[in-house]
């Protein structure tokens, strides 16, 4: 799968499973590694970064290629604010739970 079909599946079900929430595309050139969305639900929000499949996650984290320099920092800082992770076909399932856990906190 690539990495645009699955956000952009992912896009429209973050929309069904928090319905009224903003799901924003962030916009790389203005920050160098910024995950690539943000979600807005109620009071709360959370930041993904979304890869393909977990090897180009993994590679990203380590800093290798699949990611962009500074884009683990963004992913820890941002999680230390709310919430960020990043986010593959593999572990999905998973980070949407954790979503659930934090939005309805």
């Amino acid at each position: 799968m690539r990495e645009n079909d699955f956000q952009r599946g992912l896009k429209k079900e973050l929309k069904e499973r928090y319905p009224g929430c903003y799901v924003l595309k962030n916009d790389p050139t203005m920050i160098q590694g910024i995950p690539d969305l943000t979600i807005l639900y109620k009071d709360k929000w959370a930041s993904l970064e979304v890869k393909k499949d977990e090897a180009t996650a993994r590679s990203a984290m380590r800093g290798k290629s699949g990611g962009r320099p500074n884009q683990t920092t963004h992913v820890a800082r941002m999680n230390d604010m709310s919430y960020a992770a990043y986010i593959y076909p593999e572990n999905k399932e998973e980070i949407l739970n954790e979503l659930d856990r934090r939005f309805k906190a």
